[in-house]
């Protein structure tokens, strides 16, 4: 039996980033000791998958960052380009093999931090914290006491909610063998897609060089798509919208995150935690996740440093909670034209101010401000509705 004052379950970003925190890299003071699970190679890992967020221009994982951009550019359904500068800010885009080595770097020299590869069977309280059961990749039982447990797996099923749309992707990483991309924006939200029934669709472009980008095809919507449709959604619009053709497409990516307005239990146990993805780190209406993971794993460092319970603070405020489960279920009723409604805010509020907005970060009155700025009858009809109906469970989860 191992034995430390914090397990931590899952090493996606959210685990990584706990446990980066509390090794104090580079120093020599005294941290809670910390054993962190991560699932052997196999299915119960998670796939590769790219991070996108923005911050100041320095941030603690830059050593990890792929690529980063000060200007953003959305583009309506009708093809006309929004284009803006975001300073302060800078959109950063993480590759999570590259974000894993950086951690891994940063800890291997920890007194505090051991890394135990097994899959986690079953998390139980007990009198002095809690119990973690494991089976390492042979078949040998193994378990960690700890004080304190924080669990970053994804959930089994979703929560019941009133409202659950799946924001679902398909990416290419391409190169091409001519000069086709322009490194200096970030083409953020394209909607000259062919739009769904309910929902929206968009594509995107990161470009990590003259010749080098991820493209990539996402939609809100109630299903996901075949992996065939996913190709034909990006071969059009490659070809068709962006006029690339003769890409040679190196790797993929393939994702699906809930957006919901379900909500999430932060705490399973007197000393049992949720931390990330299902601790409610994502943004319903968006999806981002990244940027909330760090300030809700800063928040449980600081508090286990100082002695402190260390409960995950919500990683949304009560007010963006509500608004995005507004703006849901106006995109689910088909209320509002999602392509255009995204469009309009982009075109009607001040990049910069608009991304602190979609982060959480902006005043009660510059909300207000930005909210005149949407189809308002929709909305408040939505608004009304929303005490009225029944959270039931998503269908599958």
């Amino acid at each position: 039996m191992l034995e430390a004052d914090v397990a931590i379950v899952g090493a996606g970003a959210a685990g990584l980033s706990l446990a980066h925190r509390l090794a104090r890299p580079g120093t020599a003071a005294r941290g809670p000791s910390v054993v962190l699970v991560d699932a052997p190679p196999g299915p119960l890992r998670p796939p590769s998958r790219t991070w996108c967020f923005w911050e100041p221009v320095r941030g603690r994982y830059d050593a990890a960052v792929t690529a980063s951009w000060q200007r953003l550019r959305v583009h309506s359904p009708s093809g006309g380009p929004i284009e803006g500068d975001i300073s302060p800010l800078r959109y950063k885009m993480i590759r999570s093999e590259d974000f894993e080595a950086l951690v891994a770097h940063d800890l291997a020299p920890s007194r505090h931090v051991r890394r135990l590869e097994a899959v986690v069977d079953t998390v139980e309280s007990t009198s002095r914290g809690a119990q973690v059961a494991c089976r390492t990749a042979e078949g040998r039982p193994v378990g960690v006491s700890a004080r304190w447990v924080f669990d970053s797996r994804p959930l089994g099923s979703l929560p019941a909610a009133r409202t659950t749309l799946l924001q679902h992707f398909h990416g290419w990483f391409v190169r091409s063998d001519r000069p086709v991309f322009a490194p200096g924006a970030v083409d953020l939200m394209d909607f000259r897609t062919p739009q769904p029934e309910r929902g929206l669709s968009f594509g995107y472009v990161l470009p990590t060089g003259r010749s080098q980008a991820l493209v990539e095809y996402t939609e809100f919507s109630p299903r996901v798509l075949s992996r065939q449709e996913y190709e034909a959604a990006l071969r059009h619009y490659t070809e068709d919208v962006l006029g690339l053709r003769g890409l040679e497409v190196v790797s993929t990516e393939t994702g699906v995150i809930p957006m919901t307005d379900a909500p999430f239990a932060r705490q399973t146990g007197p000393s049992v935690f949720r931390i990330g993805a299902a601790g409610g780190a994502t943004r319903p209406s968006t999806g981002y996740t990244f940027a909330a993971v760090q300030r809700q794993t800063r928040a449980v460092a600081h508090a286990l440093r100082a002695g402190r319970r260390p409960v995950p603070p919500p990683a949304h405020s009560l007010r963006s909670r509500v608004m995005d489960a507004v703006l849901l279920r106006a995109l689910d009723s088909g209320r509002v034209d999602g392509a255009v409604f995204f469009a309009r805010l982009f075109s009607r509020v001040p990049m910069d101010r608009l991304l602190r907005f979609l982060d959480g970060r902006t005043h009660l009155h510059e909300d207000f401000a930005i909210g005149l700025r949407t189809p308002v009858l929709p909305m408040l009809r939505s608004a009304a509705e929303l005490p009225h109906l029944p959270r039931r469970p998503f269908p599958g989860s």
